[in-house]
C-alpha cells in the first residue's frame, strides 16, 4: 500500500495534478512521520490507520466549513476524501457489518454494556479500514442497551 502511495505521488507529479500531489504527500509525510516517532513498521495497517485518520479529519472540516457558508473549500476537501477513499479496502455493507457483528456478539456473549471493549477488541480487526468506526461504535451501544 506504501509503494503504491509512492508511486501514485510520482504519477501525479508527472500529470502536474496538485491536488493529488498535496494531498498525497501529506499522507506519506503522515505515515513517515508515524514510522519514525513510534519506531513502528510502515505495513498495510499503519498506511490504513492513517487514511481513516485523514479522511476522519477532513470530514470534520466539512461539517466547520459548512457553518462557515465556504462551498470552495467543501467541493476541495470532498475530492480529497474521494481519493483517499480510493485507497481503503472495499467497504462493507450494512447486512454484512450486521453479520460480522451478530458472529462476534455470539463469540463474546456480553452480558451488560460494560463489555463493550471486549466486543471492540474482538471486532475491530474484523472491520478496521473496511467501515466507519463511529457507525459500529453506535450499532453495538445499541445492541449492548437492548441487552
Amino acid at each position: 500500500m506504501y509503494d503504491k502511495l509512492k508511486a501514485d505521488i510520482v504519477a501525479a507529479m508527472k500529470e502536474k495534478n496538485t491536488m493529488k500531489i498535496q494531498t498525497l504527500r501529506g499522507v506519506k509525510g503522515n505515515v513517515d512521520l508515524e514510522h519514525i516517532n513510534k519506531k513502528i513498521e510502515i505495513d498495510d495497517n499503519l498506511v490504513l490507520d492513517i487514511l481513516t485518520r485523514e479522511i476522519k479529519t477532513r470530514k470534520e472540516s466539512i461539517l466547520e466549513f459548512e457553518k462557515g457558508n465556504r462551498n470552495d473549500l467543501i467541493e476541495k476537501t470532498e475530492a480529497e476524501i474521494k481519493l483517499l477513499e480510493s485507497y481503503l479496502p472495499e467497504q462493507l455493507s450494512k447486512e454484512e457489518l450486521e453479520n460480522v457483528i451478530d458472529d462476534v456478539f455470539k463469540k463474546v456473549n456480553p452480558s451488560s454494556p460494560k463489555d463493550m471493549g471486549l466486543i471492540m477488541k474482538e471486532l475491530t480487526p474484523l472491520v478496521k479500514g473496511k467501515t466507519d468506526m463511529k457507525e459500529v461504535s453506535t450499532l453495538i451501544k445499541d445492541r449492548l442497551a437492548n441487552l
